[in-house]
């Protein structure tokens, strides 16, 4: 994303604005995901950078596999999109737009990747201590991996606690060599 955000940027910060006017950060969260998730297809990638392909073209065919779910300006923001040749970086505009989402609601998605799953108490109890922490409200978002061994890795924004035994037998490994 690095290479991307600062193109990405300015995008991102213009749907926020526009989702703030509307009170539509839902709306334009998934409308961005879906788009997100359209542009990474291969096939679609084809179609993009075929020179025989209209760009009028490729915005009927997002704004069509979008109607269901695209807000007020939507239709004008594929448009330019695709005018700007920035079909590439949707998921880079939806990361950012995300981000300034969750600093406007002052909110953070944090993620665990445990051993085993975790117990309702284990979940709350690591909100709170992320809370208290971060300061931000903390939504939790919960995975497993059995190949960690035991313990867990949380990701909070830029904050990364690696608790796994795991990544504690590799940091030995790495100090004995």
């Amino acid at each position: 994303m690095a290479d991307n955000a600062s193109t990405a940027r300015p995008y991102a910060k213009a749907v926020f604005e526009l989702a703030q006017e509307t009170n539509a950060y839902e709306a334009w969260a998934l409308v961005l995901g879906r788009l997100a998730d359209i542009s990474a297809d291969e096939s679609f990638s084809s179609i993009t950078s075929d020179p025989r392909i209209e760009q009028s073209q490729v915005v009927d065919v997002l704004t069509d596999l979008t109607k269901d779910v695209l807000p007020e300006g939507g239709t004008n923001f594929i448009k330019l999109i695709v005018q700007n040749a920035r079909v590439s970086s949707i998921a880079d505009i939806q990361h950012l737009y995300t981000d300034l989402v969750a600093k406007a609601q002052a909110s953070v998605n944090a993620t665990v990747v445990s051993a085993i799953a975790l117990t309702d108490a284990q979940k709350s109890s690591l909100e709170s201590a992320l809370q208290e922490r971060l300061g931000l409200n903390v939504k939790l978002e919960e995975s497993v991996d059995a190949d960690l061994i035991g313990g867990a890795i949380i990701k909070a924004g830029d904050l990364v606690i690696d608790g796994s035994a795991k990544g504690r037998i590799e940091k030995l490994a790495t100090a004995l060599r």
